[in-house]
């Protein structure tokens, strides 16, 4: 199992990321996830940092391998864009890996087009798909599909082989269209019935899961900043999809209670709390798991992690 950081756009700023990145490295994490937002969850948060040119200055403070976590090449940034982005980021950060999904109304409404339903969503996907791999191929690229237009399109900077494409999946549906589509399968919950699914549908194909821990002196600190920060994660069903801006997830979040989120919260310094968490995606089969922290002390989550959790998974944990 080798265990990778998960750095949050929603709630650091840019030197804050690129600040977490080069501990996770000192510390021993193998390999950096990153998200991708144009808007924050909540206005608490309050950051989102373009994920390209974060990526371009950590892969110059860091020699850690980083995925998108996820980005959406359906929405406000076309496969076109993407499949440029993520063939350059891949020259500069060896190892890289474009995470993708069908993406959140938060993100993608604000090029003023209707947010798709999810069946037309997948479809896109798909079609994106082809069309990257088609670019990165490095051939000269024309494409008349249903959603997409590429005209004689060739993408100049590529790394030696193909950008790697995982897929999230929360759902049955997605789960087996990642199965089919991807290189790889990424969630964000230790779901072994959906690991089986994909495993399954891909011919057993690897996979990532990531969580967050909100690491503080006190679970009732840690608590305290998972609440006022990440209420959304609680919010149930489809509305972190359909919900289309920071404050109308802010309005949702007030059904959200604090106890709820403490009792779905991973909070606090207590070793064996964070050593199981983790383990429960080893248990359930996953290749690698990436930790996120909430709140003001990455740092020293980042240390914490480094000195008490990576080494009761073996060297595999903190193998670069």
């Amino acid at each position: 199992m080798k265990i990778g950081y998960f750095l949050s756009c929603e709630e650091y700023t840019p030197q804050q990321l690129v600040e977490q990145a080069v501990a996770a490295e000192q510390a021993g994490f193998t390999s950096l996830w990153i998200s991708d937002h144009f808007n924050p969850w909540n206005s608490e948060q309050g950051q989102a940092p373009m994920v390209w040119p974060m990526i371009g200055a950590i892969a110059n403070a860091t020699s850690l391998p980083i995925a998108t976590a996820v980005t959406c090449p359906i929405g406000r940034q076309g496969p076109l864009l993407v499949a440029h982005a993520a063939a350059t980021c891949a020259v500069l950060n060896p190892g890289f890996r474009l995470g993708i999904g069908t993406g959140e109304a938060l993100n993608e409404h604000v090029t003023g087009q209707v947010w798709p339903s999810f069946d037309v969503r997948i479809e896109m996907l798909r079609e994106a798909v082809e069309l990257m791999r088609e670019l990165f191929t490095g051939k000269t690229v024309d494409h008349r599909g249903t959603h997409f237009t590429a005209d004689d399109a060739k993408l100049w900077t590529l790394p030696e082989q193909p950008v790697e494409i995982w897929m999230s999946g929360f759902g049955e549906r997605a789960t087996r269209v990642a199965g089919e589509i991807s290189d790889g399968y990424v969630t964000t919950q230790p779901d072994g019935e959906m690991l089986s699914l994909f495993r399954e549908v891909s011919g057993g194909k690897p996979a990532v899961g990531g969580l967050k821990a909100a690491y503080a002196l006190t679970k009732e600190e840690g608590v305290e900043h998972a609440h006022r920060l990440w209420a959304n994660a609680g919010l149930p069903g489809e509305l972190a999809q359909v919900l289309p801006s920071p404050k109308h997830f802010e309005q949702a979040s007030q059904l959200v209670t604090r106890e709820s989120t403490a009792e779905s919260t991973l909070a606090g310094n207590d070793v064996d709390e964070h050593v199981a968490a983790v383990r429960e995606y080893v248990d359930a089969g996953f290749d690698e798991v990436y930790v996120a922290n909430i709140g003001p002390h990455y740092l020293d989550m980042i240390e914490f992690y480094g000195k008490n959790v990576l080494p009761a998974f073996g060297d595999d944990a903190g193998a670069a």
